[in-house]
């Protein structure tokens, strides 16, 4: 079983906490990518990345000095944002980082796949940016069947905790005999399920870490997952499409 979540767009610098011991699998691509970021002028990143001058500024910095093999910083602790502060891993046991290490898959535009202790620099680039490289015409036909190969495994389960933006470059491919499973966070408004961004992001990287720390093997177990006030509603769950609702002003 493998648990796919998409990355953040802050990064931080983190060396401290624990050692980053391998190269990301596809860091020659990332070369590639960093290589045609690289030949934009400052306005063509700073569009290419939608954000404020300053932000543009110190990504565009990051890239022109980024030495790729030199990273050094965990994966898993490099991304910032409510998904990874509530997933907490600064504070896994030994026992649930080597969970996560063996099942927990981070979605990238730039790095394409990485496992939470591969050594990563800081970057911005979102899977959905409209850069074109050689023929490829955006992010998703670059990286094309690679990164839905890169998180399947023998039991070909999927557990998808990631956005859409992320999880399309790895749904377009899947085959008739794969497990995928969308675990939706959200609540009930006039009988239909709606999902608010701040609590889904939390929702998120809570369940890694009670899947990390309770060494969750089998997928049916997920459904005892109750925490943030979700929880499992099978009346609004399908094969493909699990449900986690949570009560009206549950804090």
């Amino acid at each position: 079983m493998k648990i796919i979540i998409s990355p953040a767009k802050k990064m931080k610098e983190n060396t401290d906490d624990f050692p980053a011991d391998k190269l990301p699998q596809f860091w020659e691509e990332a070369e590639k990518l960093c290589e045609e970021i690289r030949k934009l002028s400052f306005e063509e990143a700073r569009a290419l990345w939608k954000c404020n001058e300053k932000l543009a500024r110190l990504n565009f910095n990051r890239f022109a000095q980024m030495e790729l093999k030199r990273a050094a910083a965990p994966a898993l602790l490099a991304y910032e944002g409510l998904q990874y502060q509530h997933m907490a891993p600064v504070v896994f046991t030994r026992e649930a980082a080597a969970y996560a290490e063996s099942h927990l898959r981070i979605l990238s535009g730039f790095y394409g796949v990485l496992r939470p202790f591969d050594r990563v620099t800081p970057y911005r680039l979102e899977m959905q940016a409209a850069l074109q490289v050689g023929d490829k015409r955006n992010l998703y036909e670059f990286w094309g069947e690679k990164l839905y190969q890169a998180v399947l495994d023998e039991d070909r389960t999927i557990v998808n905790l990631a956005s859409k933006e992320y999880s399309r470059a790895v749904e377009k491919y899947l085959q008739p005999e794969d497990r995928f499973i969308t675990i939706v966070f959200g609540e009930l408004q006039d009988g239909a399920v709606k999902q608010k961004g701040t609590f889904a992001k939390m929702a998120r990287g809570e369940m890694v870490r009670y899947m990390a720390e309770n060494q969750i093997g089998k997928l049916e177990r997920l459904r005892e997952f109750n925490v943030l006030g979700y929880g499992y509603a099978e009346e609004y769950s399908g094969e493909r499409e699990w449900v986690f609702l949570r009560k009206a002003g549950t804090c």
